[in-house]
């Protein structure tokens, strides 16, 4: 767990106003006995997640893909190589929503803004995080250069079918 106090108050507040504004079709099926604090949110996405990720095409077309999510300091963080479509697509239109599930037993639902990160601290950051976590360079992945997202969310929600369980 990498978030900070601050960092934990502000993804609670997020979740709050998410489920605050949803519609009664979600809270019908995320009711108060399912849903996941910013606390139990960390501790359930500890370490990597398959993260489906939805870009759309410059024709408005929509397009998903799976990728190694890894939720740090209350956002989603992922690479890939900037010869990827997905790539492509969000640093043209940083608009993004991203799904992780697993079964039944827990869903995570995120709609933001990826910002990318082609060079500077926060991708010498990443690049240092995901080199110790796979145990290898992330530039050594592709011939072509590597770029980072952070997944900034405006909004976001977390079904669990046990909360108590997910989180350990």
């Amino acid at each position: 767990m990498d978030e900070t106090p601050e960092e934990l108050d502000g993804l609670q507040r997020l979740l709050d106003a998410s489920v605050a504004g949803a519609n009664p079709h979600l809270t019908g099926i995320i009711t108060p006995d399912h849903r996941l604090t910013a606390h139990q949110l960390v501790r359930a996405l500890t370490g990597m997640k398959v993260l489906v990720v939805a870009t759309v095409t410059a024709k408005g077309e929509p397009r998903t893909s799976c990728l190694d999510g890894h939720f740090r300091h209350g956002r989603w963080l992922f690479g890939t190589s900037t010869a990827a479509v997905k790539a492509r697509h969000l640093l043209a239109r940083p608009a993004v929503s991203a799904t992780h599930a697993d079964g039944e037993r827990l869903a995570v639902f995120t709609h933001g803004y990826a910002e990318a990160h082609t060079s500077g601290p926060a991708f010498d950051e990443y690049l240092a995080y995901f080199a110790d976590y796979y145990r290898s360079d992330p530039i050594t992945w592709s011939p072509d250069p590597m770029v980072f997202f952070t997944l900034r969310p405006a909004w976001m929600t977390a079904y669990a079918a046990d909360p108590a369980g997910v989180a350990g």
